[in-house]
């Protein structure tokens, strides 16, 4: 069996030097650009809409530039292939296409097919990184994969909070492989699962949680019943069925105080892994939801949200009636769907969009409520996610994370290993690498909230939210085009992407970046913008094959640094 520590990709030591490229020589006006279109990278990064009263649902024929710019939304990358796809079928069948399929190996298989359930693993994160960007690149059911890296970032267990029990890869990647499974399921099953998780029982401390205790003081840990109401369900004030604030003599109204909190955490009591077939010695127990210890559970009424669930009930029945409250609270709608359509389409939907939304997770057309595919092929089919009028719009659009602009050119040249162990690593040094890492966010309140509002900028001003600029910084954005140059020019001996098709194109820049605008910027680059990398282009010589890979590591990364690929509309 294979047992391999995390290899990463190794940068230049100085972080400002956009030149260090593993023997690649880039002209300085190819890295000046590349600097300067990433430093500007920015504007617009929130969105407005035409506010249609329905959605849009579009028949074949779909231009390529509409199927790539669809897929910036629906999948973790956009491919030639996708692309053909979505304009041969329309992006309603697409959608039940993706739905519909198979899902891709495990996360948790994919480790144990490595050999990383060896015993000299056990105190380790090694093979994490390397299965959660193979599934991200590589598996075919791409809608899922997008929509499960949007739940992980709203639904947060984050790998360096899993401690005390060893085996943190695969406690991570069971939690991923939760939110994949579910995540075209009904919302009140997800969190079920969720709160019975071994991961999420470690990642906010209510595993081996004991009933209060009046000889020791002892009180039920709050952690999780605060979470859980304010990130993963309802949210911290009442909101009307349109994701805005609801006010009574027009002040907001808080969802819950300190004594729903405390109602709450007697429902998350007793529940520890379950041990009963396997011990430690092995990572199977966080595969298995955790179990009730009835000693522990608090029997007694638990009131919170103005609904009581009654004495005398067990664990797993308390937490059955306690899910069906949270459930049934008007938020729930509104607050979940307003964040997906961030993850996923632009980070301001207008009032009269969540409202759209919501009104499919009320009720899916079969009277079924929360039901997560329904949820997602509207958010995705909506005029105002569809509608081409926003290109134009300049509260349209959101900032790409940085995962995603990765994946974005990992997906667009078909990133392959050489080992097969996807050795891309942690890339959470905002100075060296991407600032961000699929499930590292450093706390519960993912990398950037939804709300936030850079300070001191036009976004702020203009009333708007950017919630990825809460990551973007001068170090950031440095860090980001470094990372990217080294891994779009080989820099790698593991992994090779394939240029194959941009190598007939590769001495007629216009051609070249035509082409690479489709793919990868759904054609969203200016011509001001590709003029002038096309004129940083031209700069270098052509004639051989190493001479024309170098024109294409150039164009790539100046777009990949480019504003209109980094913020998508």
């Amino acid at each position: 069996m294979l047992v391999q520590t995390e290899d990463e990709i190794v940068l230049g030591d100085d972080p400002s030097r956009l030149h260090e490229n593993s023997g690649v020589g880039l002209p300085a006006a190819v890295l000046a650009s590349a600097t300067l279109l990433s430093a500007c990278g920015g504007g617009g990064g929130s969105t407005g809409g035409t506010g249609s009263t329905a959605p849009v649902i579009n028949a074949p024929p779909v231009t390529e530039i509409q199927a790539s710019r669809f897929l910036a939304q629906a999948s973790t990358g956009a491919t030639r292939e996708q692309i053909a796809r979505v304009s041969a079928i329309g992006y309603a069948a697409w959608i039940d296409e993706q739905i519909a399929m198979v899902p891709s190996q495990t996360r948790w298989d994919w480790l144990v097919a490595k050999g990383f359930n060896a015993a000299a693993n056990i105190f380790t994160q090694n093979g994490f990184d390397s299965v959660v960007w193979y599934k991200l690149i590589n598996a075919p059911d791409t809608l899922r994969q997008r929509v499960t890296l949007a739940l992980s970032e709203i639904i947060v267990v984050g790998i360096d909070g899993l401690v005390g029990a060893g085996w943190q890869a695969f406690s991570a990647a069971q939690f991923l492989d939760l939110l994949e499974a579910q995540c075209f399921g009904n919302f009140r099953t997800l969190l079920e699962n969720v709160s019975t998780s071994a991961a999420m029982g470690q990642y906010l401390t209510y595993r081996g949680n004991t009933k209060y205790n009046a000889k020791t003081g002892a009180l039920p840990d709050e952690n999780y019943a605060r979470e859980l109401m304010q990130l993963f369900s309802i949210g911290l004030l009442k909101l009307n069925p349109d994701g805005t604030p609801l006010t009574v003599n027009g002040v907001q109204q808080e969802t819950y105080t300190l004594d729903d909190i405390t109602g709450l955490a007697r429902i998350f009591t007793g529940w520890d892994f379950d041990l009963s077939t396997s011990k430690t010695d092995t990572p199977d127990f966080l595969r298995r939801p955790m179990t009730q210890v009835d000693s522990r559970h608090e029997t007694g009424a638990s009131t919170f949200l103005g609904a009581t669930v009654p004495a005398g009930l067990n664990g797993a029945q308390s937490l059955k009636a306690a899910l069906d409250i949270i459930f049934a609270h008007p938020n729930v709608a509104p607050f979940i769907c307003r964040q997906l359509i961030q993850r996923l389409v632009t980070s301001n939907p207008t009032p009269a969009y969540v409202q759209r939304v919501a009104s499919v997770f009320m009720n899916d057309g079969k009277g079924v409520k929360g039901n997560l595919g329904a949820v997602v092929k509207a958010l995705l089919l909506d005029d105002e996610a569809r509608n081409a009028a926003n290109l134009s719009n300049p509260q349209s659009g959101k900032l790409r994370e940085p995962v995603l602009r990765l994946l974005a050119w990992a997906r667009a040249y078909k990133l392959s290993s050489v080992s097969g162990n996807w050795s891309i690593g942690n890339t959470s040094d905002p100075a060296t690498r991407l600032g961000q890492s699929p499930s590292r966010s450093s706390s519960v309140f993912n990398f950037f909230r939804p709300g936030y509002l850079p300070p001191n900028s036009a976004i702020g001003a203009a009333s708007l939210v950017a919630p990825e600029f809460q990551i973007t910084n001068e170090s950031t954005v440095v860090g980001y085009v470094n990372f990217m140059q080294r891994l779009v020019s080989l820099g790698n001996t593991d992994l090779i992407p394939d240029y194959s098709s941009l190598l007939p194109l590769a001495e007629n820049a216009s051609a070249l970046l035509k082409e690479i605008n489709i793919v990868l910027a759904a054609g969203q680059i200016s011509d001001e913008t590709l003029n002038s990398i096309a004129s940083a282009v031209n700069t270098m010589p052509t004639g051989t094959d190493a001479r024309k890979n170098n024109r294409i590591y150039a164009a790539l990364t100046l777009v990949l640094a480019a504003p209109e690929f980094v913020v998508i509309k």
